[in-house]
């Protein structure tokens, strides 16, 4: 199961319940908080654009996955992001019981940002 079909980010945190929107909330809150992001919805996804996209909150069946373009290189600040696919992509996988705070998703916001804004659109073909 995809994350909700929504027009808005607002109308996608409206359209979960439960846990995963109060973790989608608390994320959402704390990734803008950290730096200046244009929110958009893509790919079904929650994303956050800077300089190209940056990050996404997708909410699935049973879980909520914080997602970065460039993942790999924030390992050193969170050993829990997994590598996936193709670019730079790392996604902190969450369940209910995964222990997260704003501060922790702030910083690890603030960081992302700074990769895209030196680096570049990570999606550019170069």
């Amino acid at each position: 199961m995809m994350g909700p079909a929504a027009e808005s980010p607002d109308a996608y945190i409206t359209a979960l319940s439960g846990w995963q929107r109060e973790r989608c909330q608390l994320m959402r809150a704390a990734i803008l908080s950290a730096a200046p992001f244009d929110e958009t919805i893509k790919w079904t996804n929650l994303v956050f654009m800077a300089n190209g996209p940056c990050i996404l909150i997708r909410a699935e069946e049973h879980r909520v996955l914080l997602g970065f373009w460039r993942g790999k290189r924030l390992r050193d600040l969170e050993p829990r992001i997994k590598a996936s696919g193709k670019y730079e992509l790392g996604n902190l996988v969450m369940t209910e019981a995964t222990g997260v705070t704003a501060e922790q998703v702030a910083t690890l916001a603030a960081a992302a940002h700074r990769l895209n804004i030196e680096l570049g659109n990570p999606t550019a073909r170069t």
